[in-house]
């Protein structure tokens, strides 16, 4: 049996870690808050690549795996 697995964003778990509203960091990365507020609740089925390093250099993320997780499904 193939094994599947769930890509997870953890924006939301990175912001609450940093006391960071999602306005703020919409400001910080360039990225519209309603973009911001979609991958936070994970409604946004495709996410650019040119966001997520936007996020993580607004974040000052090292290690991407704060910002992504893999799950088993």
């Amino acid at each position: 049996m193939e094994k599947k697995f769930v890509v997870k964003l953890k924006v939301k778990e990175a912001l609450e870690s940093r006391k960071l509203s999602q306005k703020k960091l919409a400001e910080m990365s360039g990225i519209r808050e309603s973009t911001i507020s979609d991958i936070v609740r994970g409604t946004r089925t495709v996410i650019n690549f040119e966001h997520l390093s936007k996020i993580a250099e607004a974040l000052e993320v090292t290690d991407i795996r704060e910002l992504i997780d893999f799950e088993d499904k």
